[in-house]
């Protein structure tokens, strides 16, 4: 019994605290971000955020290798546009990131740690 009030109880905090809306909104805006992107690049990049007081801290876009198509500053404005558009607030930081892999296996670019990748802060 005490562990269904204890989940009551946590579930009512969530709800009035507005994470579980924050939380479930900031999905939705990160898949609208990534078929943004896929669009103007032909590249589905993964998107991740970080949310902090109701307040939009860093959103990291990855890209699975470099975007040849577009100079840089062009895709850094691009990745801009989309992140402000769609998460409806400019972020404190945007990251854009591109795994550099070995090439010869596209999945495992992915899995690239962080410090083998390439950052630019926008």
């Amino acid at each position: 019994m005490s562990r269904i009030a204890a989940l009551v109880f946590l579930t009512i905090s969530l709800a009035g605290c507005d994470v579980v809306s924050t939380l479930t909104d900031g999905f939705k805006y990160k898949a609208a971000v990534e078929d943004d992107l896929q669009k103007a690049t032909g590249i589905k990049p993964q998107v991740g955020f970080n949310w902090s007081n109701g307040r939009l801290v860093l959103v990291t876009v990855l890209f699975p290798k470099v975007v040849d198509e577009k100079p840089l500053r062009e895709l850094a404005e691009t990745v801009r546009h989309a992140v402000t558009t769609e998460f409806k607030q400019k972020p404190d930081n945007i990251e854009l990131v591109f795994a550099i892999g070995n090439g010869s296996n596209p999945a495992a670019q992915l899995r690239t740690p962080p410090a083998a990748t390439h950052q630019a802060a926008l």
